[in-house]
């Protein structure tokens, strides 16, 4: 493909992204299978990686994010992004009503009409658009200046970055930025599971992902949004709230039709009112209310303004979801990579008419904070679907027999020792057999980049469970054909297939076994690592944290957690199991040494005589080493076609440049000493 084929057919995929973008988004009527979509969207990065020029701001592919910022912009908006009045009762918004009557001079028995929408609980932003073209995206701030958060908001798949149709000139949107319920549940688990600081609430997380400096980052969080209202538009807008949003519909931007709902009077709102109460917890977002606002446009002009809030609209906030009950047990819970959570088991207690009996405390620094024990009167706060927490210890209950957690020595699902390792915010079972983790080790175990047992997945992992087959991931070697023919559906080929599989598995290089074995932060490029520095796995078991420490790219984090594994006593026994059923993973040969030790390579561009996998590999061989990015450490830099930002780094700093031929030409000559 040439460069004009690959420009039209660039164009092509563009406009098919962005159309499909805005059916799924906007419309939640998507045309294409999510696995099409997919197809179209790698078919376009691959265009993009060949033909760097035909990449553009507003190109599908910019939701991965951009290289970090130093800090965040200013930005002051054209028209100010008001706050809003709280209302939160009926007879607080019955005044509301009569304010409004007053203000535009309309009879009292009159009904005002109104369009009532969800109040999200999420971070408001501004969205400019250009001609139908995202050119900034900003945060509130204080409602006059926000900050400059536009690589950002380019990574939320529902912010379309070209506008559908015939869009003004200038549209200024805002929006609501927010992460579902069972999507924050499941970020917060893996953030609890990897020793790291979980979200109090979805609206935290939201603000927390769009404020990150470094958008790669932001573009990895689940984040969504609706889009409510506008700012400054160089067109007439339609004459009410409802058409307006219809439009923000009609141009590509996501807004919640299906829960709006235009209505008369105080009446038709307070039945809405109820309405949303009643299904808030069936919804797959947080809100906190509803939000009223007069329907009419030119009656929100007439009415204003008042101390930075308008006078046409309120939000009617629904009640707090707390109550105060007993704390009567805290319960240690172990995650699947051994993760050890207290759990508060309570007196039961209804909060916003669902009775609760559990309430999390995520980890010991916050039983710390709050104090909590055994016996306290605690305020518990639920909010959706989402386990409730424990937000304040009223002290001032004590009777003096209220009994402190203390943290867990060993755990309480195996008995392992418990490690708390540098830098974590949870302790975690050090037990390789440890039952409540067991599944996923030996998933981990056999999958690809682990032992690669081919077959062994999920369904018959979970008959071996079923049947107590396996203990440890040295039982899958004990198996037999009998063991087999215990599981469903399995015929003589398929046991023959998986034991071969399992026979195989013995012979994986080094680095395989060690990542295949699970220890905490030991991927597949730490395992590879610590096999070549310390040659066998006789040799890393024995190895101190010193030692470890000396080697180039282990910190802390992998020092301590490779120490505490090997010294548990049951991983010892696992492994000793493992060599007894020949599972020899081998050696090494170490990397100490070599014609390129201590030298770091790093590739940028275009390469055309090998791949970055590759010229990795011939580093590595001679001793080097080949890094992602460049540094006043790097001794080489390897530029290929249409080499970007790295090589002028490089440039910058005096790095040796060298070309593919003269980096190949090192190589051979290297060899050869």
């Amino acid at each position: 493909m040439d460069r004009n084929q690959a420009r039209q057919r660039h164009a092509e995929l563009d406009a098919q992204l962005h159309h499909h973008n805005y059916r799924y988004y906007a419309l939640d009527a998507p045309e294409i299978t999510d696995a099409e979509y997919d197809r179209l969207f790698r078919e376009l990065l691959e265009l993009e990686k060949r033909f760097p020029e035909l990449v553009t701001a507003d190109s599908p592919s910019q939701r991965v994010g951009a290289p970090p910022l130093e800090k965040f912009e200013s930005v002051r908006h054209t028209l100010p992004m008001l706050s809003l009045s709280n209302r939160k009762d009926k007879e607080e918004f019955r005044e509301f009503d009569a304010q409004i009557k007053r203000f535009l001079a309309l009879p009292e028995a009159e009904d005002v009409e109104y369009i009532c929408e969800m109040k999200l609980d999420g971070l408001a932003v501004e969205l400019v658009y250009q001609n139908g073209r995202l050119i900034t995206g900003s945060t509130r701030g204080d409602g006059i200046t926000g900050e400059k958060i536009t690589e950002n908001l380019k990574t939320v798949p529902s912010v379309p970055l070209v506008l559908q149709g015939n869009p003004p000139g200038l549209l200024e949107v805002r929006g609501e930025v927010y992460i579902e319920t069972d999507e924050f549940q499941r970020w917060n688990r893996e953030l609890e599971e990897n020793g790291q600081k979980t979200f109090a609430n979805p609206r935290n997380a939201a603000a927390g992902s769009l404020r990150q400096l470094d958008s790669r980052i932001t573009a990895k969080r689940p984040l969504n949004i609706y889009c409510y209202g506008i700012g400054q538009i160089d067109s007439s807008p339609p004459q009410t709230h409802g058409e307006l949003l219809k439009a923000l519909q009609g141009w590509g931007l996501r807004v919640n039709l299906a829960e709006t709902q235009v209505v008369s009077g105080v009446q038709g709102v307070l039945e809405y009112y109820q309405s949303m109460l009643g299904r808030r917890d069936a919804l797959p977002f947080e809100i906190d209310g509803v939000v009223v606002k007069v329907n009419r446009r030119d009656w929100q002009n007439e009415l204003g303004e008042v101390s930075n809030r308008p006078r046409w609209a309120t939000a009617y906030k629904f009640p707090p979801r707390q109550a105060v009950t007993v704390i009567e047990d805290i319960q240690m819970q172990v995650g699947r990579t051994g993760a050890i959570t207290p759990v508060a088991h309570l007196k039961p207690v209804e909060v916003s008419g669902v009775m609760v009996a559990r309430a999390s405390l995520h980890n010991w620094d916050e039983i710390a904070r709050l104090d909590a024990r055994i016996g306290d009167h605690v305020v518990v706060e639920r909010a959706g679907d989402v386990i409730p927490d424990v937000v304040r210890v009223l002290a001032e209950k004590r009777s003096g027999s209220e009994t402190p957690v203390p943290l867990p020595e060993s755990c309480p699902a195996c008995g392992s020792a418990v490690a708390k390792l540098e830098g974590e915010v949870v302790p975690r079972c050090q037990g390789l057999s440890c039952p409540a983790q067991l599944k996923e080790s030996l998933k981990h175990f056999a999958s690809r980049t682990g032992m690669d047992i081919e077959g062994l997945g999920d369904r018959y992992i979970d008959q071996l469970l079923r049947l107590g087959k396996v203990q440890s991931v040295a039982d899958l070697y004990t198996l037999t054909r009998e063991d087999l023919f215990e599981f469903e559906r399995m015929g003589e080929k398929l046991a023959e297939n998986l034991l071969g599989a399992i026979e195989s598995s013995k012979q994986r290089p080094l680095p395989r076994f060690l990542h295949a074995l699970g220890i905490r932060h030991v991927g597949q490029h730490i395992a590879k690592v610590l096999a070549r520095q310390f040659g066998s796995l006789e040799a890393l078991a024995r190895a101190s944290r010193e030692e470890l420490l000396a080697v180039h790219e282990i910190g802390p984090q992998v020092a301590e957690s490779v120490v505490s594994f090997f010294a548990s006593p049951r991983n010892r026994e696992v492994l000793e199991a493992l060599e007894k059923s020949g599972v020899s993973p081998g050696t090494e040969a170490r990397r100490a040494g070599g014609p390129l030790s201590g030298k770091t390579f790093v590739f940028t561009g275009a390469l055309t005589r090998f791949g970055r996998k590759e010229a990795q590999e011939m580093v590595e061989r001679l001793g080097g080493r080949a890094a992602g990015s460049v540094s006043k450490k790097t001794d080489y830099v390897v530029a290929g076609e249409e080499a970007g930002s790295k090589l002028e780094k490089a440039r910058q700093l005096g790095i040796a440049l060298l070309s593919e031929e003269e980096f190949l030409e090192m190589m051979e000559k290297e060899s050869r000493q």
